[in-house]
């Protein structure tokens, strides 16, 4: 039988494996396994030229069961519900992992940021808040920036929703400019928030972070501050990277500021002066002590996880793992720390932003990471007690745990 790709059916399978090693209550699984409710949007711009164009976009209320719900906005070419749904679904267990009281959401808009115009952007992502702004609010959901959308974009939004509502809301949207209310630590939230698990994980298995090789997939911004902490907070050499148009690799490893002038220089990391051209399949394959994919779905298979040699996969894209490769990698004795514990910081530093917005009072930077790192360390460890309890992987260790505290919570709310 073919692997299964659709992100939902994926996240839908994983549920109902944590399901039964748990022995979930079939009427809290029913419960669990579609959204809570879909709304999906016609938002009619006008473009440039005067003509007006139609965009498709969708708002997905998985749960909310441990409060209001949380979740990004992605603009992307290939968007689909499917997708939007997985990611709502995989944002509850999200929150629950790290303890936080939110729901999971997740929206999107079908569109190609790139060959918008600023005032196009601008009019498509505040003709998507008229559109959605009844369903979301600081008491209901509270949306923020994922694939291709920025601070400036939630600063449109929120702007758009309050002149809607007729007061000032700066906890409707999170990852917002600094200027109206946005946290200080969020934007290298992910990254940092994954190097403090990355540690947690290298002490699980006696890893010494200093000596570690490093491979990353993808330098966006998670990758980018996870290659750039890696060396500061550890002294581990980053040896590979790659982005949209290729990998690069030197076993000496690669500097990241000089990387990052370079790819100021030409828009991409590839021929990078002294690293030599590798592929992506490679980069994956490399023999590392951690491989970081922070790109896209999909890309540890069945075909290749019994070709991968780092002793850690420390996951920070979403889904990078399929179902049946995971498997493979705890087979093999590697450690695969799951996406929904690995990349939360940013929800977590979200969660903060939230918090200050509705106190009206503003933490320093210092306070922000050391929060997060209590956050991410208990959520890593709590995640490793519950696999060893279960006898199972750690992905599955993460899911029993997340869905263990929804279903409470639907229980203690008599939803079943």
């Amino acid at each position: 039988m073919a692997e299964e790709l659709n992100p939902f059916k994926i996240a839908q399978t994983q549920l109902d494996e944590a399901a039964k090693i748990m022995k979930l209550d079939p009427q809290a699984l029913a419960i669990l396994r579609e959204p809570m409710e879909i709304l999906e949007v016609q938002i009619p711009v006008k473009m440039d030229d005067g003509t007006t164009k139609v965009f498709r976009g969708f708002r997905v209320h998985y749960n909310n069961a441990r409060g209001p719900m949380k979740g990004g906005i992605r603009y992307h070419p290939q968007e689909t519900l499917d997708t939007v749904k997985a990611l709502s679904a995989w944002m509850t267990w999200k929150t629950a992992l790290a303890n936080i009281p939110y729901g999971g959401a997740k929206g999107g808009i079908i569109c190609d940021p790139e060959k918008l115009s600023k005032g196009e952007l601008e009019r498509l992502s505040r003709g998507y808040i008229r559109a959605i702004y009844k369903f979301i609010g600081p008491d209901i959901d509270i949306p923020a920036p994922d694939v291709f959308t920025t601070p400036e974009i939630m600063a449109w939004m929120v702007d758009e929703y309050e002149k809607i509502v007729g007061h000032s809301a700066p906890g409707v949207i999170t990852g917002k400019p600094l200027e109206i209310g946005g946290s200080l630590g969020r934007t290298e939230a992910t990254g940092r928030g994954g190097m403090f698990v990355l540690r947690e994980a290298a002490k699980k298995i006696n890893l010494d972070l200093s000596k570690a090789t490093i491979a990353i997939q993808g330098h966006g911004n998670v990758g980018q501050y996870s290659h750039k902490l890696a060396i500061e907070m550890f002294g581990a050499k980053v040896v590979a990277v790659s982005d949209v148009y290729g990998a690069i690799y030197n076993e000496k490893g690669i500097d990241y500021n000089a990387l990052m002038a370079h790819k100021q220089k030409t828009g991409t990391v590839t021929k990078f002066p002294g690293a030599k051209s590798i592929t992506n399949e490679e980069l994956l394959e490399l023999n590392v002590d951690v491989l970081i994919p922070a790109a896209v779905e999909n890309q540890i298979t069945s075909k290749n996880a019994d070709k991968i040699k780092a002793k850690i996969v420390l996951e920070l894209a979403n889904g990078p793992t399929t179902p049946e490769a995971d498997l493979i990698l705890h087979k093999r004795g590697i450690l695969g720390v799951p996406d929904f514990l690995s990349n939360s910081g940013g929800v977590i530093v979200s969660y903060f932003e939230w918090v200050q917005n509705i106190n009206g009072y503003y933490w320093s930077l210092e306070e922000v990471n050391s929060r997060l790192d209590r956050k991410m360390s208990e959520s890593f460890w709590d995640t490793m007690e519950t696999a060893e309890k279960y006898k199972t992987y750690p992905r599955m260790g993460a899911y029993i745990l997340a869905v263990d505290r929804v279903a409470k919570a639907m229980k203690a709310r008599s939803w079943y």
